[in-house]
């Protein structure tokens, strides 16, 4: 079944989307995240991009692997500090991205998630214990950390 793209009005078969491995995990992926969060994940892809040519469905999945683990986390991992990354954290913090690659600040194509998640940091949200501080003696967990999440979320 052929499609057009509504962003930039390209022919796509959706059979050849589903077909193709590395497209399929892309795009259940996206259907994991969903909602806001989903489409902004779709347009801040769009700054690893580089200009003579498009994004492989290869690189496209494991840019969205990425980022999964930490938004199903709620939190990220950044200069040995956990912060609480809820789903409008993520949305706020790709919004300021694609801000700063409009406005000249950010120079694309990126080559990794550093810079998101140095603006995730700077959430202004609200942050419900604060930001919590691993010791040195016991490191987190990833799995801790998504419990902890689910616990907070809970009350």
């Amino acid at each position: 079944m052929k499609t057009r793209c509504p962003c930039c009005g390209t022919t796509l078969s959706l059979d050849a989307l589903v077909a193709h491995e590395a497209a399929r995990a892309a795009l259940a992926c996206l259907f994991r995240i969903g909602g806001d969060l989903g489409a902004a994940i779709c347009r801040y892809l769009a700054l690893f991009r580089p200009r003579e040519r498009e994004l492989s469905m290869e690189r496209v999945a494991r840019l969205l692997e990425q980022v999964a683990i930490d938004i199903t986390a709620g939190a990220i991992d950044r200069r040995g500090q956990t912060h609480l990354a809820p789903p409008e954290a993520w949305v706020w913090a790709i919004r300021q991205a694609l801000d700063a690659r409009d406005a000249g600040r950010l120079k694309t194509p990126l080559t990794g998630h550093g810079y998101l998640y140095e603006v995730l940091v700077s959430w202004p949200g609200p942050q419900p214990r604060g930001t919590v501080e691993p010791t040195a003696a016991a490191p987190v967990s990833k799995t801790a950390r998504a419990i902890r999440a689910l616990e907070d979320r809970a009350k």
